[in-house]
């Protein structure tokens, strides 16, 4: 985490740097301030929708502390006091401040400058405000992820189709006030605003047996007849499905497919796509992966609740471990065939898919499982399901650069040196290897899982 902190850094330092001198290099006849201003709405809604997924209000166990001398005021002025001193709060400075600098380097008024640098501090501290009180509001309904895409999504194709335009409008009003400080008073006002409702929302909660109500809930079984047919790891199949339909945090893997099957449509509307498909390949990964990218990265960590007692029943582990590869593979050949539409953007776009769906099943399923035996963090599966990074750790992070990065490379290698053809029957090939030796493959992975047994029962049994 501390590289990626350092990292985008680094990104938004030369972003600040050399923003200025670029602008006035491609558009000799624009002001780079201008310019700037007129992008300030797509970063505002930008920094939300990051902020939602990622950011979270800085936790503190509070309820000790409603038993000491202690006033509820302080309480919630210090979570939200210490909710400013956030990484994503400071992560604009590194390319405000510096391109102000540039601004006062070549004469702009340093007045306008000020407040203008000022300005954005205060917008930062609002969308921080603001995603808290977004976050409390969407947390009511199950996908609580989907009222942000569509709204932010609804602004965005506002304003690209000049329907209504956010961003003249931004940009307008944020030079307003650098140009008229009194008006500066505006976004504090706003600021106080949030940061009194979020005060209210937290007061609401803060006491000792707010979460004590019960909850009822009306039990619904399934027979799931059908994975009768798989043999031995038809109860582990069962295990896992009716996993991810009973709890929080496992139901999460069910809307981020469609999620991941609708991703295409991102990018394969676009003029120039034609000219670009080697990202057919990526998307080709990521949209017949999707399941098996977001279940298979916590394999086993799904069942560490009662890890202990599940490795103390007579089963074979490679019976555990299958059911968990039949499901993944079941899951890109049905997305696969869900994707055929695509075809619509070209026949290019379902090789590649068809490609991706045949290297997923023959490459990806054996690579996630082996970094599964390196999964140390339990998971719990009662909390908020939608984007929860708890029990994530570095295996989590690093299983992209195998599973997506490298057969971009090869693609991209096999389609510089000779044709998409032939870097598209590469990675088919590489995947029908991995299908014929499968068996010996899942053997190596099952000896590791059986070496890292007692570790993660060990691990498991801590709490994160």
């Amino acid at each position: 985490m501390g590289f990626f902190a350092l990292y985008f850094v680094l990104m938004f330092l030369g972003l600040g740097i050399a923003i200025f001198p670029l602008l006035e290099k491609e558009y000799p006849d624009a002001d780079p301030f201008m310019m700037v201003n007129s992008f300030l709405f797509y970063w505002i809604l930008g920094d939300i929708m990051v902020r939602f997924f990622f950011q979270k209000l800085p936790v503190m166990s509070v309820k000790p502390l409603l038993t000491l001398p202690i006033k509820r005021s302080t309480i919630l002025n210090y979570i939200l006091g210490k909710s400013t001193f956030s990484f994503f709060n400071f992560l604009p400075l590194f390319a405000i401040i510096p391109f102000g600098i540039t601004l006062l380097m070549n004469d702009y008024n340093n007045s306008v400058v000020l407040f203008w640098v000022l300005t954005l501090i205060i917008i930062t501290l609002i969308v921080n405000f603001l995603n808290f009180i977004i976050e409390s509001l969407s947390a009511k309904t199950e996908l609580s992820f989907l009222p942000i895409i569509v709204v932010a999504g609804s602004l965005y194709a506002l304003d690209y189709f000049n329907i209504i335009s956010f961003s003249n409008l931004i940009s307008k009003g944020v030079i307003s006030v650098a140009n008229h400080p009194i008006l500066i008073l505006i976004p504090i006002l706003v600021l106080i605003g949030l940061y009194l409702y979020n005060y209210k929302i937290l007061k609401e909660k803060l006491y000792i047996d707010s979460s004590l109500q019960a909850k009822v809930k009306e039990v619904e079984s399934s027979e799931m007849a059908w994975t009768k047919r798989f043999g031995d790891i038809a109860p582990f199949m069962q295990l896992g499905l009716k996993l991810m339909m009973r709890n929080k945090r496992a139901k999460s893997t069910l809307p981020i497919l469609l999620v991941g099957l609708l991703y295409g449509l991102f990018f394969y509307p676009g003029k120039t796509f034609g000219d670009n498909t080697w990202m057919s390949i990526f998307i080709g990964i990521f949209v017949t992966g999707s399941f098996l990218i977001n279940f298979g990265q916590f394999i086993p960590a799904w069942d560490s609740s009662y890890y202990k007692m599940l490795m103390s029943q007579n089963f074979k582990y490679e019976q555990y471990l299958k059911s968990k590869f039949t499901l993944m593979t079941i899951s890109v050949v049905v997305l696969f065939v869900l994707s055929i539409p695509y075809v619509y953007f070209g026949w290019q776009i379902l090789l590649a898919h068809f490609a991706a769906m045949v290297y997923n099943i023959g490459v990806n399923t054996h690579v996630i499982m082996y970094g599964g035996s390196f999964n140390r963090k339990k998971i719990n599966l009662d909390q908020k399901a939608a984007f929860n990074y708890q029990g994530t750790g570095a295996v989590q992070w690093l299983i992209g650069i195998p599973l997506m990065v490298v057969p971009m490379l090869i693609f991209g290698l096999f389609k510089y040196l000779f044709s998409f053809e032939i870097a598209i029957i590469v990675l088919i090939v590489l995947g029908l290897i991995g299908i014929v030796f499968h068996q010996k493959i899942m053997n190596v992975i099952t000896n590791k899982y059986l070496a890292s047994k007692y570790i993660m029962i060990e691990a498991f049994d801590q709490e994160n």
